[in-house]
């Protein structure tokens, strides 16, 4: 099982992030991202290798060319990791405000 936060780690790179958000419009070749981007294809092969590993993305060979999407799954696991961290936050963020509230009130009186 890979690790949410080595997901994360993969889209730290400027590059990567590019590639995940053109894939985000949709499917792709690797000529096709390399086109967009001031990187080879090369280059670009092994961004998404890296993508590829962690879950990110899958690729789908069509004759000679590699068609690269997002994995939805790798994007659900990583959005459960990220939501739970937010749900975590939020619950200590209303702990705080109440205990702020209550030892208001009683200074209060």
């Amino acid at each position: 099982m890979i690790e949410p936060i080595h997901r994360i780690a993969a889209l730290g790179d400027a590059t990567r992030r590019e590639i995940f958000g053109i894939l985000a419009g949709g499917p792709s070749s690797v000529a096709g991202i390399a086109s967009r981007l001031p990187v080879s294809r090369p280059a670009v092969s092994q961004h998404l290798r890296v993508l590829k590993d962690m879950g990110l993305v899958t690729h789908q060979t069509v004759g000679t060319r590699h068609i690269y999407r997002l994995d939805p799954d790798g994007i659900a696991a990583l959005r459960d990791y990220l939501d739970s961290l937010w749900e975590r936050a939020l619950k200590d963020f209303k702990a705080a405000a109440e205990r702020s509230f209550t030892h208001g009130k009683e200074n209060s009186q």
